[in-house]
């Protein structure tokens, strides 16, 4: 038999695949772990350039807005002003600090460190391209008897004249000076969060969405009422525009829309979707089957059609969140060398997956929208609360808090919670477990509320909408 230097060789170091490597060396498998990134880009997307950064200066922006309605609340005085600069280098401190984490977990479990691109030359090798001290580019070969792809997703900028004059999300972080004038386009959480970001440090905001309502997927009820909130908070949302074309002159990018209109902006942020990323991995010579954009297609096991080579998390695009390839990984590590010890072998469950949308205000959700529902079940039942906060009675503030609660009405299950609102992401997390086990609308019904609090209104709801009550 062939003597392979690792069992398990993982090409990624993003939340799937730091995961499935630390999990799988505890098991007392020898785990390699190539980064094209090195330690600088262990945590992927997520931790570098995604949703820890991202809620990082989320905080920020909650703290002009803060600012401002604290005077209802007595306070006086000139608020304080950001220092993008301080905002920036803090941001990189902490990104770094868990970029460390990573690293010692991983080498704390046994897990070797491989800095270089990986591309696969066999169904157990890779060539793992490196950058020598002096400069030169180096090679060298890893055999492994599985391989495991979790390279995760890249941003996707389409083609259009003048798309090297934008930017995707990725630049975004660390933008110089800060943009006083900011476009951004699509419609996509992504794109509702950086505009919400950016609108509330102190930039003017466009967004355009081609489509006619923002955070397609979502409920449709919940989608309109955060395009009216965005709005409210000083986003200036554009739906069924488009652009053109983009020209750099010297007052800034000039962008001409498809509806004949022109915006001249200092910064064009492209969030427009995101497509596994797959390139240079040398796929097509090994061949592994992929789908549409290249997503790697995977059985139930995430195992490809080459029996060796496995791949998980946003590069086969099945659930494009952090939690879910942790998930995934979990599940590939105790299929491939069993369970910890006393306990069972996990399953990732893809139904009843909370998501949030850390725009201004947060978006929450878990299980099915209205639509859906309508679809699955004879008879829908929808309890709907829309209030202003109590903290706005004195704030000032105009911001509004929805909440919605779907409801089987041949079992009483609640199939479906959605909420537009104050820290909505916290409250729905909750609430997430309570769907995952079933729960009805009588237990709803039977639970106090703490008060007062906003959550209160999800177990307060007792009358169903009646225009929405029939099947």
């Amino acid at each position: 038999m062939k003597q392979f230097d690792f069992d398990l060789l993982v090409i990624g170091g993003g939340s799937g695949g730091v995961r499935a490597a630390r999990m799988a060396a505890q098991r007392g498998v020898r785990v390699a772990l190539a980064e094209a990134q090195g330690l600088d880009g262990l945590g992927g997307t997520c931790v570098n350039l995604g949703c820890i950064p991202k809620k990082l200066y989320s905080y920020a922006a909650d703290y002009a807005t803060g600012f401002e309605e604290s005077r209802g609340f007595g306070w006086e005085g000139e608020a304080p002003r950001l220092d993008w600069g301080r905002l920036k280098s803090r941001r990189a401190a902490e990104i770094s600090r868990l970029n460390g984490i990573y690293a010692n977990l991983l080498r704390g479990s046994g897990v070797t460190l491989l800095e270089g691109y990986a591309r696969l030359t066999g169904p157990h090798e890779i060539e793992l391209a490196t950058l020598n001290a002096d400069g030169s580019a180096g090679h060298q070969s890893y055999s492994a008897e599985r391989l495991l792809i979790a390279t995760g997703g890249q941003p996707y900028l389409p083609h259009f004249q003048g798309r090297e004059h934008v930017i995707s999300s990725d630049q975004a972080f660390d933008l110089d000076p800060f943009p006083q004038r900011l476009l951004v386009v699509g419609g996509g959480y992504i794109a509702c969060e950086f505009a919400s970001i950016f609108n509330g440090l102190g930039a003017r905001v466009t967004q355009l969405y081609r489509g006619e309502q923002i955070l397609r997927g979502f409920d449709d009820e919940i989608r309109h009422f955060t395009a009216a909130e965005m709005r409210k908070a000083g986003v200036d949302l554009r739906l069924e525009a488009g652009v053109l074309a983009i020209t750099r002159e010297a007052d800034g990018l000039h962008v001409a829309l498809e509806d004949g209109n022109q915006l001249v902006v200092d910064v064009a942020l492209y969030a427009t979707g995101r497509v596994p990323n797959v390139e240079g991995l040398g796929l097509d010579g090994v061949g592994i089957e992929q789908g549409a954009e290249g997503r790697i297609l995977v059985d139930a096991d995430f195992r490809t059609n080459l029996p060796s080579v496995y791949a998980l998390g946003d590069v086969t695009s099945r659930v494009q969140l952090t939690p879910a390839a942790l998930g995934e990984a979990m599940q590939l590590v105790d299929h491939l060398y069993g369970p910890a010890a006393g306990k069972p072998a996990r399953l990732m469950d893809y139904e009843l997956i909370p998501t949030a949308v850390f725009s201004h205000p947060n978006v929450a959700t878990v299980g099915l929208t209205e639509a859906q529902a309508r679809e699955r079940y004879a008879e829908v039942l929808v309890f709907r609360s829309e209030f202003r906060a109590l903290r706005h009675t004195l704030s000032g503030s105009q911001e509004r808090t929805l909440m919605k609660l779907l409801v089987d009405a041949a079992s009483d299950r609640v199939v479906g919670l959605h909420m537009v609102g104050s820290e909505a992401g916290e409250i729905v997390q909750g609430f997430a477990v309570a769907l995952k086990a079933g729960a009805t609308k009588a237990v709803f019904d039977a639970t106090l509320g703490i008060h007062p609090t906003a959550a209160e209104e999800f177990v307060t709801m007792r009358e169903p909408v009646a225009a929405r009550a029939a099947g």
